[in-house]
């Protein structure tokens, strides 16, 4: 299935349909006065979450939408039918923003919630309603008005507790696959995750969290390096980062590897880099516990780190107890969270956290995306040919949740 996180959809919403001009004509009726009814009201289009679905990918390839428009009035007082609202089914976590204007419409984060993104014309009012005492044959009526028209852009955010941050082959696949029941593809070469896969970490029964793995970053992702920071607004709506860092990287050090996702994520989202953040140190089953302990403390030095530190390993036996611990101190952590939400004002300064997180986002891979077609056209020549497009930000994957 190819998975499709972004698409701009151009919407029309019905018309409303005009009132009528009638006189009652009937036998053995003299006078009988206006009689024309009004116009029927067009259409709305309206976005339902369904989680059924994981992926925008039908409106890529079906881009243009416009509901029914609601019929005229006739006479004798009937009014028009009305059109049909059009339901555009989308995946849970769809966030819909104005194209023009880029102001967020809504947010769809439960199964069945709707939202209204274009409303149908009102009606046109019959000669009925004009008549009077001084005007008792009257000609006025009132058209139907238009539909509301605009491009929406719909963005899919995956619904998760926890988000993995690391470079590629850090081992955040292998930790999914270590605590849910998530197999995404694992093997020891870079970029092996290329879209977003959600695991559900069951810690009992009525009790568990979900995890989402986003692909790798490299050092500069936010000019577009490697699959670039796309995906980074996937873990938007996470509570909790997990900073996966490789104890035993292949070039470089761990303490370099671990900055450069502080970096990215701090040029991504101020807000999000300032959001909780745990720090987990993967793969200490290959290297001493002396070696590992020497390269934590490099690690914290660098980073200036106040925050809680894991050494794990997602593969074998030895540091099960300490993945464990991570799995339960996520559980506290997560229920503790899930509790304060039902303040007001909490979930309020939440919200407003979460809008801001977006559109810090969007305006970052906006950048990206100017910054590489920029490249490309400085690198291209006249006679290069370039097959670039817009659907190139797609990849023909199977998504696993």
């Amino acid at each position: 299935m190819k998975f499709v996180d972004e698409s701009v959809i151009k919407i029309s919403a019905g018309n409303g349909g005009n009132g009528c001009m009638s006189f009652r004509r009937e036998k053995y009726i003299p006078k009988g006065g206006p009689d024309g009814g009004d116009g029927g009201k067009g259409g709305s289009i309206i976005l339902e979450a369904d989680e059924a679905l994981n992926t925008l990918v039908d409106y890529r390839y079906q881009p243009l939408y416009r509901a029914q428009s609601g019929e005229p009035g006739k006479g004798r007082n009937c009014s028009g039918k009305a059109g049909e609202d059009l339901v555009l089914k989308v995946p849970v976590g769809t966030v819909a923003f104005d194209d023009e204007t880029q102001e967020m419409i809504g947010d769809l984060t439960q199964p069945g919630d709707q939202l209204l993104i274009a409303r149908g014309g009102k009606g046109g009012l019959g000669n009925t309603h004009f008549k009077s005492s001084t005007n008792r044959a009257p000609r006025q009526t009132i058209p139907g008005t238009a539909g509301e028209a605009r491009e929406v852009r719909l963005e899919l955010n995956v619904l998760a507790d926890v988000g993995l941050l690391g470079l590629p082959n850090a081992g955040k696949s292998s930790l999914i696959r270590a605590i849910s029941s998530a197999k995404p593809k694992v093997a020891n070469y870079p970029f092996t995750t290329l879209t977003p896969n959600l695991g559900v970490v069951k810690m009992g029964q009525y009790r568990s969290f979900v995890v989402a793995d986003i692909p790798g970053l490299i050092e500069g992702a936010a000019e577009g390096h490697g699959l670039g920071i796309r995906f980074l607004k996937h873990i938007a709506r996470t509570r909790l980062l997990l900073h996966i860092v490789d104890l035993l990287p292949y070039e470089g050090t761990a303490e370099e590897h671990a900055a450069v996702i502080v970096s990215e994520l701090m040029q991504f989202s101020p807000t999000l880099a300032e959001r909780d953040r745990w720090l987990v140190l993967n793969k200490a089953d290959l290297i001493s516990d002396a070696d590992a302990q020497a390269s934590v403390e490099r690690i914290i030095a660098a980073l200036d780190w106040q925050g809680p530190v894991y050494v794990i390993s997602a593969l074998g036996t030895e540091h099960k107890a300490a993945l464990d611990q991570l799995c339960y101190d996520i559980m506290a952590y997560i229920e503790d969270y899930r509790d304060q939400l039902e303040q007001a004002d909490f979930a309020e300064a939440q919200m407003n956290e979460l809008r801001q997180v977006q559109q810090e986002g969007r305006e970052t891979i906006m950048r990206a995306r100017d910054l590489a077609r920029a490249k490309r056209s400085a690198d291209a020549s006249d006679d290069d040919w370039d097959d670039w497009d817009d659907d190139d930000w797609d990849v023909d994957v199977e998504y696993v949740q």
